[in-house]
């Protein structure tokens, strides 16, 4: 059985025990998880979704799948996670969910957010793609309600690609589980218009294997992370943060290190380090969203957008390949803070 068999079945069980839910469904990659728990809430046109703009595209993608229109609000300039506090201004009588985004491999504060949805009768979705083994006092991401991840091949927890949808909802799995197949419970009986959003078990049986690894390799990131952590505290750069009560899993670790971003980068990459920037244009300023006339003031986003970076981080980087970046790091952006009369 190559396509969502015994090895499918098994990831699910697996993840849905590590998560604590009720329903894991696995899917064919993170973009297909969301636009399957948003068609399966009945978003369509009209429907408005409140979430952020610093994020991968696919956060909004999945919302104009179903023809709802994403809603922006901006984000803390600490954490790169929504603003609670900005979220009711932005609810209208077009709101349906919430989606807040675990980016970077965080959570956001998920008790303020679901304390407002509860308030204006609004469904939580998380976009936990980055976010695998996060936890928020003391529960997984995926387990607040409805939640997509991403197996991508850059995750912390991989199949090469593939996703999974988390939810205690027995209406809504049932469905998405028919949507993922062709909408077929038995074979050539379409129960409703479905496709073929299946996982492989052959990127299952990767992913079991990553499975074994996740909590290991997450724990090497946070040594890693603590190690950036001592050795940049004292530049003049912003360093990740994370509240009281929250795990952060360092899907990335990123810094904010000014107007001198790029040749920051630039200047790194001469020096043999590769670094990301996640992300250099904020959804709110894609081609696609212009074109829609969807109007956003994100000043928070569109600095991080500006002025952030992304340092190397996985479980194999070597104490000494961390200590090439550290040192290349501080002397790039020592040297823009002299420049600038020592600001960064």
């Amino acid at each position: 059985m190559i396509a969502q068999g015994g090895k499918v079945a098994e990831l699910e069980e697996r993840w849905g025990e590590f998560c604590g839910v009720k329903h894991t469904i696995a899917l064919s990659n993170g973009t297909v998880a969301l636009m399957s728990v948003f068609a399966g809430l009945g978003l369509g046109p009209g429907d408005e979704v409140i979430t952020v703009s610093h994020t991968f595209n696919a956060t909004v993608s999945s919302v104009l799948f179903t023809g709802a229109s994403p809603v922006f609000v901006d984000i803390e300039p600490d954490t790169y996670l929504m603003n609670a506090a900005r979220i009711e201004a932005a609810i209208t009588s077009r709101t349906r969910v919430i989606c807040p985004v675990s980016l970077f491999g965080m959570v956001p504060d998920m008790d303020a957010i679901q304390a407002i949805a509860d308030r204006h009768g609004l469904t939580v979705v998380e976009d936990a793609c980055q976010a695998h083994g996060a936890q928020y006092r003391g529960r997984r991401a995926g387990s607040f309600g409805y939640a997509a991840f991403s197996l991508y091949g850059t995750a912390n927890m991989t199949a090469g690609e593939g996703g999974f949808v988390t939810t205690n909802d027995d209406r809504l799995a049932d469905w998405i589980r028919l949507y993922r197949n062709q909408g077929m419970r038995e074979s050539n009986h379409h129960e409703i218009l479905g496709y073929n959003f299946r996982m492989t078990d052959i990127a299952a049986a990767i992913g079991l294997v990553q499975l074994d690894k996740l909590e290991r390799n997450t724990a090497r990131r946070q040594v890693i992370a603590r190690r950036y952590e001592d050795a940049l505290v004292d530049l003049p750069i912003r360093l990740p943060a994370w509240p009281a009560g929250r795990t952060h899993v360092f899907h990335q670790y990123t810094v904010d290190v000014g107007p001198h971003r790029d040749e920051i980068v630039a200047e790194m990459k001469e020096a043999g380090v590769m670094c990301g920037v996640y992300y250099p244009i904020p959804c709110h300023r894609q081609a696609y969203v212009l074109e829609l006339a969807i109007e956003a003031d994100l000043p928070n986003t569109d600095a991080a957008a500006a002025g952030s970076m992304s340092l190397p981080i996985y479980p194999a980087l070597t104490a000494t390949e961390q200590e090439h970046v550290i040192e290349a790091l501080r002397a790039s952006v020592l040297r823009h803070a002299v420049a600038m009369g020592g600001r960064s």
